[in-house]
């Protein structure tokens, strides 16, 4: 697994968008988040390196430490997962109250 080009960063917003998982490669739990800004998110959260964000909906408030890339769309987020080999510090999710990494 590749490491991050950029330093993981915090996001906070609250869900808009739920998304089928995307099973290609590597699993991914698929939401968009939207910031208190505007700008709208898509998260793509690893389930098969970390646990799936359980109970999540639209409309709750989350937040996410992961390594953002721009995009025509706003952006997506990923790396939301520890580091499995342990080489740098790794990204989570916090939802109600649990952290997901």
């Amino acid at each position: 697994m590749a490491l991050p080009d950029t330093p993981l960063e915090l996001f906070e917003g609250r869900i808009i968008r739920m998304l089928p998982d995307d099973n290609k490669g590597d699993r991914h739990q698929r939401f968009v988040i939207e910031e208190e800004s505007g700008r709208s998110l898509l998260v793509a959260h690893n389930i098969d390196v970390a646990p799936r964000v359980e109970r999540l909906y639209v409309g709750g408030q989350i937040k996410v430490f992961g390594e953002y890339e721009w995009n025509d769309l706003g952006g997506i987020i990923h790396w939301t997962h520890h580091d499995p080999e342990g080489r740098i510090e790794g990204g989570w999710i916090e939802f109600r109250g649990e952290r997901y990494e």
